[in-house]
């Protein structure tokens, strides 16, 4: 392997902002992300004050970051849905206060329909939020039991014209299939009433067994392999059909103005900030290093080190962090670069990992002649063949 180029940090990586709920009214069985059940009410204004502060800390430890516009903010759970418009609000004026937000820049809220209340979508949309993302999984009733899920079908219907009465033209549907004993036949009119309701954007991913959660510990029946692979076939053809463009392995946009912005700079290799709760951040700093960092987990630690007086320098909320190393970076780029079915312009490899686009040989050049990925130098993709079989190609790039 070439050695790497270390160059100075691009001014064009583009910069995000997530910010983690960590409660929800129940834990989902199949959920692996930081949520916690609510045992006694919530404390908002303590949390966004937390959250604020883990901000302030950050830019103290970063302080080129303040004059970085953000292009995004994800507000995500857990289910940020059960803070208050006004908690929202402040949260996002604070922000705003502290690092520029970009003209368009996209600002996200996740929200769980078992939760929606007209006045908070609306207070959402006057304090700033521009897009949404409703957590539906499914319309049908015995799925959404099975799945631990709070809200109704109908229910999941009524968040969607409560979001439109609100204002948000822009929305993003979850969905999930390979339920438990789930046909074909169900998963897709689980699309259909998708489809049906008209959002902007779709994510449709396949129900996964996670480690450390109810299903993993008692696993529910699942559809066997040739199920799974009917419901994705058909499923993928039947948005195709309905206008939507598949652009990434598990995303679907009506247009490319409304593929989620937050999620391209994920895949893209670019760098986010992350308060709250168990949020990561991934920075690039002088010298051509990339840094990782996540926060404390658990709610209550992270409202206990709130009260810390932090150093110069110091997080107290920050529960550890590592450097990305040279040896890594190839796979790491493109375990997301590739999750995207027109990759990403080449120039980006060598500017946002500082490493020479000959550390990416001669595995490329040997999965561009067996038909896998693009022989282009301006483009680095997958072929239609090589996305179709993505976790074979990425392995070629793992590092013993």
């Amino acid at each position: 392997m070439a050695d790497p180029v270390i160059t100075a940090v691009s001014a064009d990586i583009p910069l995000s902002l997530y910010i983690h709920f960590p409660w929800c009214v129940q834990k989902c069985p199949y959920c692996d992300f930081n949520s916690h059940a609510m045992t006694q009410g919530l404390d908002e204004a303590a949390y966004i004050d937390a959250l604020i502060a883990d901000l302030d800390a950050d830019l103290q430890r970063w302080p080129e970051l303040s004059s970085k516009p953000l292009v995004s903010v994800f507000m995500g759970g857990g289910t940020p849905s059960l803070f208050s418009g006004a908690a929202i609000a402040r949260l996002l004026q604070a922000i705003g206060q502290r690092i520029p937000l970009q003209a368009d820049c996209e600002i996200t809220l996740e929200a769980n329909p078992g939760t929606v209340d007209a006045a908070h979508f609306a207070a959402y949309r006057a304090g700033g939020v521009n897009r949404l993302s409703l957590g539906v999984q499914s319309f049908d009733g015995q799925h959404l039991k099975t799945l631990g899920r709070i809200h109704s079908g109908q229910q999941a219907h009524d968040a969607v014209k409560i979001a439109r009465s609100a204002g948000f033209d822009n929305f993003n549907l979850d969905l999930m299939h390979g339920l438990s004993e789930q046909q074909a036949a169900q998963a897709l009119e689980d699309l259909a009433q998708a489809v049906a309701l008209e959002p902007s954007h779709l994510s449709w991913y396949q129900l996964t067994l996670e480690p450390n959660t109810e299903y993993y510990r008692r696993p529910p029946p699942l559809p066997g392999e040739d199920d799974l692979v009917a419901i994705q076939e058909q499923g993928q053809a039947y948005l195709e059909q309905q206008g939507f463009i598949q652009y990434e392995v598990s995303a679907f946009s009506r247009s490319p103005q409304t593929r989620s912005r937050h999620n391209l700079n994920y895949w893209g290799f670019g760098d986010y900030l992350g308060i709250g709760a168990g949020a990561h951040a991934k920075i690039s700093r002088p010298g051509g290093k990339i840094l990782r960092s996540w926060k404390t987990r658990h709610p209550q630690h992270y409202l206990d080190r709130h009260q810390r007086i932090a150093l110069a320098g110091e997080n107290p909320f920050e529960a550890g962090s590592e450097a990305i190393e040279a040896g890594t970076r190839p796979f790491e780029f493109l375990m997301n670069a590739l999750r995207l079915r027109e990759g990403v312009p080449g120039d980006w490899y060598e500017a946002r990992t500082f490493l020479s686009r000959e550390t990416l040989e001669p595995t490329w050049s040997r999965l561009v002649e067996s038909g896998l990925l693009l022989g282009s130098q301006h483009r680095l993709a997958c072929t239609p063949t090589g996305f179709n079989y993505l976790n074979s190609v990425l392995s070629e790039f793992l590092v013993e």
